[in-house]
C-alpha cells in the first residue's frame, strides 16, 4: 500500500516538560555499527567485521525561546536529561499507530537562529544519548543502554555474551 505511516502528528518531553505545538521538527538517533574490512587468506573480497555502535546523536527545532531548556546546556559530568518524542501515524488504509523514542543523554549544543522582527523563534538542540528506546505500535524493536553493553534488537540482546564472558 502507499503512503504508510505518516508522522501526522509529534511532541517532545524534555526534562517532564512538554513542546506540544513548540517542536517544529524532530531528528532521532541514526543506529549505525562500526566495522572494518577484513580479508583473510583464501577470501576473494573483505568483509566487514563489527566493532560497536556509532555515538547516539539527536536533534530537534523548537519555536519557542524556552528558558528551561537552554539551562539544560552545559549540565556537569555525569547529569543527564530524560527525553521523550511521540509520534503519531497514520496509513492512507486509516490504520493509526503510535511511536515512541525514550532517551537519556545531554543536550550538547543550543542553536539560536537568526534574529530578525517579525520572526519564528527557532532553537536548535543537538545532544547524545547513553540510552535509547523505540516502541512502535507497542513494540519494543531497539532499546540501547550504551553503559551497561546491552542492545536489544527485537527482542533479542546482541551482546548478552560479551556481557557474560567479561564477567558483567
Amino acid at each position: 500500500m502507499a503512503a504508510e505511516d505518516i508522522i501526522k502528528y509529534l511532541n517532545l518531553v524534555i526534562d517532564g516538560r512538554g513542546y506540544a505545538g513548540k517542536l517544529k521538527e524532530w531528528t532521532p538517533p541514526t543506529l549505525a555499527t562500526t566495522n572494518f574490512d577484513f580479508r583473510g587468506g583464501g577470501m576473494d573480497a573483505p568483509v566487514d567485521v563489527e566493532t560497536g555502535m556509532e555515538k547516539l546523536t539527536f536533534s530537534g527545532v523548537l519555536t519557542s525561546y524556552d528558558a528551561d531548556v537552554l539551562a539544560l546546556w552545559g549540565l556537569k559530568t555525569g547529569a543527564q536529561t530524560q527525553l521523550t518524542a511521540r509520534g503519531s501515524m497514520e496509513s492512507l488504509d486509516g490504520t493509526v499507530k503510535p511511536i515512541v523514542h525514550n532517551m537519556t543523554g545531554k543536550i550538547l549544543s543550543l542553536a539560536r537562529g537568526t534574529w530578525g522582527p517579525g520572526n519564528e523563534p527557532a532553537l536548535t538542540i543537538t545532544g547524545s544519548l547513553t540510552f535509547y528506546r523505540e516502541i512502535v505500535n507497542g513494540r519494543v524493536v531497539h532499546e540501547i543502554d550504551v553503559i551497561n553493553m546491552v542492545r536489544f534488537v527485537d527482542g533479542v540482546d546482541q551482546l548478552a555474551a560479551h556481557r557474560k564472558n567479561l564477567g558483567i
